[in-house]
């Protein structure tokens, strides 16, 4: 996911969430991998998101709806254009997905309330959370 929705809208043309995914530069959705977690509540829960973080193409988040692990990983069925080489065939997730309002329109982590990109900002999170992180 990029910092700022990458966007092609051609002169004239009326974006609708049946054209929408045509003009989405990059295919952001299909470039990551989101995971619901449960809430981290004491250090032993910090302590393994530090170690999940400190993997390459590995972030959390907290959003309105909970905690999510973030992995940046790029399907394997998306083609050089952009579009699903698997269409009539892909997934059920990937049929209900809606992108009605999607990271075409506004990039998603302008609704995170926390994002950790690397271990060193949540590491420097969990320092500020818990006094006694070192002991």
């Amino acid at each position: 996911m990029s910092r700022r929705a990458a966007r092609s809208r051609p002169r004239g043309v009326q974006i609708t969430p049946e054209n929408k995914c045509s003009f989405c530069v990059g295919s952001k959705c299909c470039n990551y991998v989101t995971q619901k977690i449960p809430g981290p509540r004491s250090k032993y829960d910090f302590e393994h998101l530090l170690w999940q973080v400190a993997h390459e193409g590995v972030e959390v988040y907290k959003d309105e709806d909970g905690w999510f692990l973030l992995f940046h990983t790029r399907c394997r069925h998306l083609r050089a254009d952009g579009r699903c080489g698997i269409y009539e065939r892909r997934p059920q997730i990937c049929r209900d997905y809606d992108n009605d309002y999607c990271e075409y329109d506004a990039p998603a982590e302008e609704g995170f309330e926390l994002h950790f990109r690397t271990y060193d900002e949540l590491n420097a999170y969990c320092r500020r959370r818990f006094r006694r992180w070192e002991r």
